[in-house]
């Protein structure tokens, strides 16, 4: 979402020409991203004030995968959460208890109020016995003052202190993509990912069998693309690039991995 459909409370330019192209098409696609601060209620918002009209069951959060996951792990169990109202929302909503006394789980999202007693009561739950999960291995999240200390961070902090490797649930874990693409009902072969980042969205695409698109619009640039040992399949200046080319969006002819069909992007942030 962010650095490819908007940058911070702005639309990236195009962008509204797309999802209106993929709308008009009847092309399936998901928005994803890895900030599980936000409900997918509060993120339709939050686009809607950009000027992007993009349906709540089309919006994918790391917290939904979260709380997937958990509920797939163990169905109804309980945890003792750092996280905002998108975290807890989605927990609640896959039916576990929210607790500090004897969680299944230690599970750490991201908040602008992260405290020392959470960290601190974290820290001694992970250390009798607790699973430590966390939403999203980002160290750091954009502000308009700058940068802002995110989930990856907090989670080092955590493991230093208990010795307790957390598993993390978002991009670039292929088990996002997974969830993604089973919630649109998508398979791999005919899906593209577009993001901004090599990091999690590039990886997180090759990893999961879907076909990448890199746009220029966030934090990479030519340079980045180079420090890394893989590539997308293709990079763009930004997604008003693929406006007009949504059914061909490598200019290849039929546009899926098996030579056939259409792609049903995935625009991740």
């Amino acid at each position: 979402m962010d650095g490819v459909l908007v940058h911070e409370e702005h639309m990236i330019p195009g962008a509204d020409e797309f999802i209106a192209e993929l709308t008009e098409r009847g092309t399936n696609y998901t928005v994803l991203t890895n900030n599980p601060i936000f409900t997918r209620r509060d993120l339709r918002a939050r686009l809607l004030a950009t000027g992007l009209d993009i349906p709540e069951e089309r919006i994918f959060t790391s917290a939904m995968a979260t709380a997937q996951f958990l509920d797939s792990q163990r169905p109804n169990g309980s945890a003792y959460v750092i996280g905002d109202v998108g975290l807890t929302t989605a927990l609640h909503e896959a039916g576990y208890i929210l607790t500090d006394r004897d969680p299944d789980y230690v599970v750490l999202g991201e908040t602008r109020t992260y405290s020392f007693e959470a960290m601190t009561t974290a820290i001694r739950l992970v250390e009798r016995g607790a699973r430590f999960v966390v939403t999203n291995p980002d160290p750091t999240g954009p502000s308009r003052a700058g940068i802002l200390p995110a989930a990856g961070a907090v989670a080092a902090l955590i493991e230093k202190a208990t010795g307790r490797k957390p598993y993390f649930v978002g991009k670039p874990n292929p088990l996002m993509m997974r969830r993604a693409l089973r919630n649109i009902g998508a398979h791999s072969s005919s899906t593209v990912m577009i993001g901004d980042r090599m990091d999690t969205d590039v990886i997180a695409g090759l990893e999961s069998g879907l076909s990448t698109i890199l746009v220029m619009s966030g934090i990479s640039n030519p340079a980045t693309v180079e420090a890394y040992p893989f590539r997308p399949n293709r990079i763009i200046n930004s997604i008003a690039d693929l406006v007009g080319h949504t059914e061909d969006p490598f200019g290849t002819g039929p546009a899926t991995a098996e030579g056939t069909g259409t792609f049903e992007p995935i625009a991740a942030d």
